[in-house]
């Protein structure tokens, strides 16, 4: 078995940190989930009034016909490790916090029923929003550039 220094590995293979690669993973999950919500055919239920519930209670939320029930029928996401339809899992496997489950799956945000596709529009915006880290590391790139000048 040969050996090589960390710095020798580095010059010959292409080098993630865990952050950038896990941020990659949810944003092809969000995608995709938004793709099978604009395949879906037939209403979609939200979840009812998450904000009033505490957070262990919210976590166990289901509802059948939900985004999160679409989600969970799709074989795909099961063998990537989605554990079932409740809004916890859906937390969980899509690396959502509070707010953001709220804004995609709570009924309060629409006045009628909505269609799929209006949720998968809203998937596809979080899946887009960078993260506090990429923000930052394009402040500092912009700040470095004009120091190096």
């Amino acid at each position: 078995m040969e050996q090589r220094t960390i710095a020798e590995v580095a010059r010959s293979a292409q080098v993630f940190s865990t952050a950038e690669t896990a941020r990659a993973q949810r944003r092809e999950r969000l995608q995709r989930l938004a793709r099978l919500l604009d395949e879906h055919n037939g209403p979609v239920q939200m979840l009812t009034q998450i904000e009033y519930l505490r957070r262990a209670e919210r976590l166990l939320l289901r509802r059948d016909g939900s985004p999160l029930t679409i989600a969970y029928k799709d074989p795909v996401f099961r063998a990537q490790g989605l554990a079932g339809d409740r809004l916890g899992d859906a937390m969980a496997f899509f690396s959502l916090d509070d707010r953001e489950a709220h804004n995609l799956f709570c009924d309060c945000h629409y006045r009628t029923g909505v269609s799929s596709n209006v949720i998968a529009d809203l998937v596809r915006t979080v899946a887009a929003r960078p993260t506090m880290r990429e923000v930052w590391g394009k402040v500092r790139g912009a700040i470095g550039n004009l120091f190096s000048r």
